[in-house]
């Protein structure tokens, strides 16, 4: 039995980790996969490895999400190839100990891990209801229960720490989802965030902090491997009895609590105010609100 036959799931950063972990057991699963990665080669040995174990094509989208110009071209070219999508897994997300901006002069972390799902998920939410019942599934972190939402310098321009960044960002991802459900209520898609674990990836090893260079190589044995980090991640993407589960966070493939600041609605209203302003939705006409 394939679950997922005739199901069809889009995964960013679906060429290492977690994402490509989560893109192969999906694809056991019988759904027709598409990845993006920023690098060609990556995301063809990534694909290879995936039609190994696939029933249905395998897609490759290439893209720098850090990019909005970028997240706006790979919506419109997975609008054109893409008939369905029944399954947006927003996997991307990095760490970076140093501040550093994305082509459009924004912090690069709240940038790629939150601004991103953020656009491309309202770009595809036409195509997701129409191919309903659809999930949006966000990958957070439970760093977010030490994020904290800072409206007053939100690119981190007065004060800058990697790990504040990423906490910040990964409640980004709660607020986010919660919001997205509500807008979504009475329509045929679900959104629902979890946190795979601590994984042994090469997460944050393009610019590692200096207590992660050192404990990382200490504790990397008792870390959760890729596969077991995506467990969550394909659950929420394919269980038969989640079809109707919307605005929850997950660990474990179990429904969880997460931070008391992640239930707030005046920082969920906000930061989707002023997420949108980032990412110019203001005056798209593709917007949550305008579905049925």
């Amino acid at each position: 039995m394939q679950p997922l036959a005739g199901k069809t799931v889009l995964i960013t950063g679906g060429t290492g980790g977690i994402g490509k972990a989560t893109a192969l057991g999906l694809a056991a699963r019988g759904a027709r996969v598409a990845i993006t990665g920023r690098d060609a080669d990556r995301a063809a040995r990534a694909a290879a490895e995936i039609r190994a174990v696939a029933s249905a094509p395998v897609e490759v989208f290439l893209a720098d999400l850090s990019s909005q110009q970028e997240v706006r071209r790979l919506a419109a070219d997975v609008l054109q190839s893409l008939d369905r999508l029944d399954v947006l897994a927003n996997n991307v997300g990095g760490f970076w100990n140093t501040r550093r901006v994305t082509v459009d002069g924004l912090e690069y972390t709240f940038a790629l891990n939150h601004l991103a799902p953020f656009l491309l998920t309202n770009l595809l939410l036409e195509r997701l209801n129409g191919s309903g019942p659809a999930r949006v599934v966000t990958v957070s972190s439970g760093a977010q229960s030490m994020g904290r939402m800072d409206f007053t310098d939100l690119q981190a321009e007065r004060s800058y720490s990697g790990q504040r960044a990423y906490n910040q960002s990964k409640l980004a991802n709660v607020l986010f989802t919660y919001a997205l459900a509500a807008r979504l209520h009475g329509t045929r898609v679900t959104a629902n965030a979890l946190h795979p674990g601590v994984v042994a990836t090469a997460f944050g090893a393009e610019d590692p902090g200096p207590l992660q260079g050192f404990l990382t190589p200490l504790v990397q044995r008792w870390m959760k491997t890729p596969e077991q980090g995506a467990q969550t991640s394909i659950h929420l993407a394919s269980a038969p009895e989640l079809e109707n589960v919307t605005g929850q966070y997950f660990a474990d493939s179990t429904p969880k609590k997460s931070s008391k600041r992640s239930y707030s609605q005046a920082d969920a209203d906000r930061l989707w105010q002023v997420s949108a302003a980032l990412v110019g939705l203001e005056s798209d006409s593709e917007r949550s609100t305008n579905l049925p």
